[in-house]
Order: structure tokens, then sequence, then C-alpha cells
């Protein structure tokens, strides 16, 4: 299996976004600069990050800095976090000097005084003076309180707060918190800082930011605004690894209650911060293939063995980039004795590569995990002294993953007689005879081109393979238990909503997810809404229309609805099943379900019978 987290090797072909990005810090002319590194959930960023970074901190007088805002959410102001962990970096990397020390006082003094601010704002400015030394440690004003003899924490407070001054206090946070005492910290910090890299003789800092798109608005705001303050200050280039829509979402939510704002606020803002955006491009079929080639092949081969095919590899692209592609004979003229190692994984590599392109829009993290899931089921299996077949399994849950109720069927059907008649004449026919259990999926494209796949599976007892995907044929409903990304999470709860707003929402952004995660979100909204023992008319409406914004989901949305019974339906829901039937080219399916539904809510019969013009 592989690890779910960025890696530094590079198999999804970032070498020219590495040599972009480096090419970008190490032109002074452009600096101090803000870059960002745009790209789905899931696309690879946080890895392009580590893979940068790792080459940049083997240069002279480069000093870097990772800094997630996200593990400091919650315990500390993120922009005083990031500006204090630039100055703990510094202080690390380099022997300050006495004028660099003095420098670095003078800054953390500065990021005091805005934490001061910050206080105020939250706790009220009453609550600082009355409230104790509880909030004078929340907010943590090292620096401010100086004057104290020992160092001021929880556990001592008690004991040393009779021999503090709090009318002096008092007075110096009102002072303090003056705003025009404030406009010059920041003037004071931006010196300081400017003379802090002449001082430790650092040439270019570069100030890593990523996972911001899992903060909280305000901590995408606050990082944000950090980073303006940098932005007039020497060599400093700060690299934000984020989905740009979600960052501008997250801002257009903090200023969505301004009057009479036209323009898009969360764009806007995000393109005056980030100067040079660079955006990391959806993997297509071939990518997906050798990205799975290389996950693959790095579990069948030793290290050694591992490191000269992907040096083989890496020659042969730069011979002729567009029109390289891996296949056994390549490697076989090569390195004869791993072709032979490795040649069922690059099978399985093509069997995957196209419909996971698709499917999960060249996503890398969800093929890792689509292999990860793969590999766990055979590793749990071996625990049964049962060998599953990496290519029949790897086929099945192609169809689990984008045809759920195709994969519940055929189960159910194994499970049933030992055998699989109706799937044999799926795999082999062109059209099915209308008393196959499958004749559903007969004109589905999606599921003719997964029948063309090798090995067909009706000949083959899936039992033992089944028996280990029961947690997907049992899988109930449970919102939280969703490997969604945060988009399709949105998405989905506009759908739920019952709001015309959201529903028109959702649909516009059914694009930007793929089309496992349009299943999954079809499920859902399916299961929530034949919870009740009468649909909800809006629900019905959400699971129309979503199912109808892609042509994978069509069959899906017939299979779904023959499972609701005729008593959870009334009259008014008939039109919205009318303007899915409209739709579709082969309408015998729906019209079976429509028969089923007449006899068991005769309420229905009348209504049914003019909308198929009978």
């Amino acid at each position: 299996m592989w690890k779910d987290s960025e890696t530094e090797l590079d198999f999804l072909d970032f070498d020219y976004l590495k040599g972009i990005l480096k090419f970008t810090i190490n032109n002074t002319e452009l600096l101090p600069a803000s870059i960002g590194v745009y790209g789905d959930w899931g696309s690879g960023k946080s890895s392009l990050i580590k893979m940068s970074m790792d080459e940049l901190q083997s240069e002279k007088g480069t000093v870097c800095l990772k800094f997630n805002g996200w593990l400091f959410e919650g315990y500390e102001d993120a922009k005083t976090a990031l500006m204090g962990s630039i100055l703990d970096v510094i202080e690390e990397e380099r022997k300050p000097t006495d004028k660099a020390k003095k420098c670095i006082k003078g800054l953390y003094n500065s990021i005091d005084k805005l934490k001061l601010l910050k206080g105020g704002l939250k706790f009220g400015a009453d609550m600082i003076f009355t409230g104790g030394i509880g909030t004078l440690l929340s907010i943590g004003l090292s620096n401010l309180l100086d004057s104290t003899k020992e160092k001021l924490t929880a556990e001592n407070a008690s004991n040393i707060i009779d021999g503090l001054d709090l009318e002096k206090i008092k007075e110096n946070i009102q002072s303090e918190l003056s705003n025009k005492e404030i406009r010059n910290s920041i003037k004071e910090f931006q010196k300081n800082f400017e003379e802090l890299l002449k001082e430790t003789k650092i040439e270019r800092l570069v100030v890593f930011v990523d996972e911001l798109d899992r903060c909280s608005p305000d901590t995408i705001l606050e990082t944000l605004e950090a980073i303006r303050l940098f932005l007039f200050v020497g060599n400093v280039a700060f690299i934000i690894g984020a989905d740009e829509r979600h960052i501008a979402y997250a801002i257009k939510q903090k200023f969505d209650n301004i009057d009479g704002l036209q323009i898009n606020i969360g764009k806007e803002y995000l393109e005056k911060i980030i100067q040079y955006p660079i955006k990391i491009p959806r993997l297509n079929a071939k990518e997906v293939e050798f990205y799975i080639t290389c996950l693959l092949l790095q579990k069948d081969l030793n290290k050694n063995e591992f490191d000269k095919t992907i040096e083989f590899f890496n020659s042969k692209k730069k011979e002729d980039f567009f029109n390289f592609s891996v296949d056994y004979t390549l490697l076989a003229n090569e390195f004869p004795e791993i072709a032979e190692k490795v040649k069922e994984s690059l099978i399985i590599a093509k069997q995957l590569g196209q419909v996971l392109a698709r499917g999960l829009n060249g996503n890398p993290r969800q093929c890792k995990r689509f292999l990860n899931s793969l590999y766990m089921r055979i590793e749990m299996a071996k625990y049964k002294k049962i060998d599953l077949d990496r290519k029949i399994l790897a086929k099945l849950m192609l169809l689990e993953y984008f045809k759920e109720t195709l994969f519940k069927k055929i189960a159910e059907l194994e499970m049933e007689s030992g055998e699989n008649k109706d799937l044999k004449e799926l795999e082999e026919d062109d059209t099915i005879s209308s008393e196959n259990k499958l004749n559903p999926w007969g004109e589905d494209v999606w599921v003719k081109n997964w029948c063309k796949i090798e090995p067909k599976l009706a000949d083959t007892d899936l039992t033992p393979y089944f028996y280990f995907t029961r947690t997907s044929l049992e899988d109930k409903f449970d919102l939280s238990s969703k490997k969604l990304s945060p988009k399709a999470q949105e998405i989905l709860t506009k759908l739920l909503s019952k709001s015309d707003t959201g529903l028109k929402s959702a649909l516009k952004d059914s694009n930007d997810i793929n089309d496992s995660e349009s299943s999954e979100i079809l499920k859902s909204v399916f299961e929530i809404m034949v919870q009740e023992p009468k649909i909800e008319i809006k629900f019905l409406k959400a699971f129309i229309q979503w199912g109808l914004t892609k042509d994978i989901m069509v069959t899906e949305v017939t299979s779904y609805l023959a499972s609701i019974s005729g008593e959870q339906l009334k009259a008014s829901h008939i039109p919205w099943i009318k303007s899915f039937r409209d739709k579709l080219e082969n309408k015998q399916a729906l019209d079976d379900i429509l028969d089923k539904w007449k006899s068991e809510n005769s309420n229905l019969t009348k209504l049914i019978d003019k909308e198929k013009g009978e």
C-alpha cells in the first residue's frame, strides 16, 4: 500500500512546474513575490511544494520555511503565528549578531502589539482591563510584560499578581491599542525585517504556506493579511498551495454582507494578493496510466530495479515527450527480467488509466486511494488463505466506484445462483434480451466499454471478491463517513438544502467534481429522500436534476427509482418523473417502473397514463 500524503518522488511530470517556481523565486527582480500553487483537492499541491522546497533548501543564501496554518487553528492567531514562525526559523538557521538580535526583539515586540489589538477586539477592552492575568496570558504578550521579574505563566500568576502594578499595565495597554501606534508598529516591523535579512545575510527567504484551503475563513484571511505585510520587504517569496475556489469562497463569505458589492470580491481579493498563479492541471489518461504504473512498480521491484526503471522511463520521455507511453515491449527491450516481473502491473495500469482519468478527473490522491483499497482487500483475503486476482478485482472495483447499483445487482445474482448467465450475456452480446435482469444497463455506453475490459468476469466465481466488499454492499448513508472532496461535500449540502438557489448552484458546479463523487452524491441524496414514508418533492427534484448532469448517472437514476414503492409517491411527483423520462432514449425500463407504481398506488394511474400518452 501507499502512504496517503505528500511525496518527494515525482510520478506526475511536475518538473516543468518545479522549474517555473524555481525560476520565479530565483529572479531577484521579481521579489518580494507571492506565488499561488492552485489545484483541486488531491491534485498534488503538497507534493509539488515538498519537491520544490527540497531543491531550494540546498541553495546557498536561501532559507526555507513551511507553514501550515491548519495546525495553529484554534490555538493562535494565524497572522501572528506566521510572523512568529518566520522569525523563529531565521533564529534557528542563522547565528544572529547583536544588531540582528536587536532587530528580532523589535520584531517580536511588533508581533505582540498585533496580538494585543487582536485580543482587544476579541475580548473587549473592559475584559482586558478587568479580566486579570488569564486574559493577558491567553493573548500571550511576552515582551509587553517584561517589567515583571518572573516569567508570567498560568501556574505562577496567582503568586506574583500582587506584585504587579495593574494600573500601569492598563495604561500601557491603552497606549498600545492606539491605531496610530499599530500603524507605526507595522512600519517598524517592515523596517526591522528588511534590516534583519541584510544582517543575517539571507539572500532569499522562501515561505511555503500549505493546507490553507483546509482552514476557516478567519484563518485564511489572517494568513493572507500577514503575507501582505511582507510583500513590500526584501527578497521574500511566498508560495501558497490551495484550491483557489475554496479560498475565494472563504473571502466572499467574510465580505458577503457589504451593501452594494457588485464585484466577485473573493476573486478580486485573491488576485491582489497572489501575483503569479501556477495551476496544476488534471491528469489525462496517459498520465494516469503512467502514475499507476509507477506506484505498482514501486511495490513489484526492489529499490535498485525501481530506480533504474524510472530513470529509463524519464530518459525516453525526454526523447519524445508527447508520444511516450509505457508498454511491455519498451521495457523488455531494455530490462527483460524486470519486464517479466511487472507484466501484470502494466496490464492493470492500462486497464485502469482511461477509466480513472475520466471517472476521478485524473486526481492522483483518489487514484492512490483506489489502489490502496484494492491492496487492502488482497491482504484481507490472504488472512483467509484466498488469493484474489488483481485484474479481476480491479475490474470489479471500477464497477463498484462508478456503477454501484449494477455492482450490487451482479452481487445479488451471484449469491442467488452461484453463476451469472445474465452477466455473460451483458459481456458478450451487443444487445441483451428483455428478460435479462441486467437489461436496464444494456444500452449504457460506460457499461459497454467496461465489458470490453479484460478479463471477462462471467465465468469466474466472484463470491470471494464480493465477500471482501461487504461494507460496500451493506453501506448505509452517513454523511460524515463519505470520502468526498470539500467541493463535493459543498454540492451535496446544497442539494439537500431544499432551496432552489442551492439546487441551481449545485447543478452549476457539477463539472467541478469527478464521476465517482457525482455518483456518490446521487446515492446520498436518494438515501436521504427515501427515509420518509412520503418522498419530499424538493428532494425528488434535486435527485432527478442531479442525475441528469452526467450521462454516467442516467441508468443509476432508473435503478434507484425501481426500488421506490408507489405508496411513497404523490401525484405531484409524476411531472418530475416525466421530465426524466423525456430525456431517455430507451424508455422501456422506466415504463415498467411506472406500471409497477400504478399497481401499488391507484391514485397515480390516471396521471401516469396521461404522461405516457396512453
